[in-house]
């Protein structure tokens, strides 16, 4: 359906480091694998540039490249640890709430494209109550693709028959810019996330400092 009062139809959304600050959390779990292998932790700030690319590969890079053979099982703590705190301290970054719902007033259609596994990502927006704001959630383990693929986007596009040009993604990360920029979709980053040099450095077009300032940006205002 054709919204002609707002300058995008459809946003899809990253998850962490976007819509919710999980870096305790996931530095948590991350430094839990690490003490069960016997090997000191990393300080938390560390852990924030390795988010991304899913569990795997923040342990892969957590473990270094000497210890591949551990990967399989980390992967394995990681998750089952994460599982069970993933809310402990994560929380929507402020105006994120007001934001979704100022946009899914104005019939924007709103989802979510992350490489976090779906059923977590169900777990967290459920938990932190906005599931209801949002239509489909896309995770790593959706598809056989994953972000920086254009798969899952182009998947979210076609699911509300949004055209090309109406449609935005909203990231924190040079993944996020590569994933827009394969599927021909506009971007947009923000500068709250996990990583804000490493976002800069993939030096985006658009970014905003605030989700008022998004909210201004998707309606055209």
């Amino acid at each position: 359906m054709t919204i002609p009062t707002v300058r995008y139809e459809h946003v899809a959304f990253d998850l962490d480091g976007t819509l919710i600050d999980s870096r305790a959390d996931l530095a948590a779990a991350t430094n839990h694998v690490l003490r069960s292998f016997g090997l000191p932790e990393i300080p938390p700030e560390s852990v924030f540039a390795l988010v991304g690319e899913g569990a795997r590969r923040l342990v892969e890079r957590a473990l270094g490249p000497d210890r591949r053979a551990l990967v399989d099982e980390g992967v394995v703590r990681f998750l089952e640890h994460y599982r069970a705190h993933l809310l402990d301290a994560t929380d929507l970054y402020p105006g994120v709430r007001d934001a979704l719902a100022a946009l899914a007033h104005r019939g924007v259609a709103l989802s979510v494209l992350s490489n976090k596994p779906a059923d977590l990502s169900e777990q967290v927006l459920a938990g932190l109550g906005i599931r209801a704001l949002l239509g489909e959630v896309i995770g790593g383990d959706s598809l056989p693709t994953r972000k920086p693929d254009p798969e899952g986007l182009e998947r979210l596009r076609r699911r509300t028959g949004t055209a090309r040009e109406r449609m935005l993604l909203v990231g924190d990360s040079a993944v996020d810019v590569a994933t827009a920029a394969a599927a021909g979709t506009a971007f947009c980053g923000v500068s709250w996330g996990l990583d804000p040099r490493a976002l800069r450095a993939a030096a985006p077009s658009l970014v905003v400092d605030d989700p008022a300032a998004l909210v201004a940006l998707v309606l055209g205002a």
